[in-house]
């Protein structure tokens, strides 16, 4: 029998994707139990990630300082919340529904092992965004866009970035500080796609 562990993915997750998943283990520690015993306490948790939340809006006017900031708490809370999943893990003893309790994700669930169709990361230079897609077997293409701030109601809002024939992409002179919306559609013989779920990143 397979024993499932704690998947420690969410450390690489967008800073945009880590405060709700962060947030959701945090309920679910205050309401199970079987966590009654942790060192690490559901306030503990909560006060670190309203520091690291204030950074993130602190941040947004691109300063370094701010930006420093965010990071330095962005770090803190990434190692509470791996002792916590390592603590996850020492009362689960493999068992997945245990786990699946505590907000982390099981590393035998199989959709966790599949590629999201669209996936950013800090590029290597401050205002760039690395995009990768999900290859699509039949594209020819990729067409990619963005917007700043939260995802538009209105799809003339989006803005066009490029095409590409390859399914990643640097998109460089972003806004520093502020959370950028991403998409990617594919170009097939057929036509094109329609663009995948948008993909929130704090450009730094």
């Amino acid at each position: 029998m397979k024993i499932a562990k704690v998947l420690l993915g969410f450390i690489k997750y967008s800073i945009a994707e880590k405060l709700p998943f962060y947030r959701n283990i945090v309920a679910k520690f205050i309401s199970n139990p079987v966590f009654a015993s942790s060192d690490i306490t559901p306030a503990e948790l909560t006060t670190a990630l309203d520091n690291f939340e204030a950074s993130i809006g602190a941040a947004r006017d691109g300063g370094h300082t701010p930006i420093a900031i965010m990071h330095d708490n962005e770090h803190a809370v990434d190692k509470l919340f791996r002792n916590a999943a390592h603590y996850v893990d020492k009362i689960a003893d493999g068992d997945e529904t245990i786990i699946l309790s505590s907000g982390f994700l099981a590393s035998n669930q199989p959709k966790t092992h599949q590629k999201p169709p669209l996936a950013a990361f800090d590029g290597d230079h401050s205002g760039e965004v690395d995009l990768y897609a999900k290859a699509n077997d039949k594209a020819g293409s990729y067409k990619w866009e963005y917007v700043e701030g939260p995802v538009p109601t209105d799809e003339r809002a989006w803005i066009p970035i490029t095409t590409t024939t390859a399914a990643h992409h640097t998109v460089r002179g972003l806004k520093v500080g502020v959370i950028h919306q991403f998409r990617v559609a594919a170009v097939t013989p057929s036509g094109i796609t329609d663009f995948c779920a948008p993909v929130s990143k704090l450009v730094v």
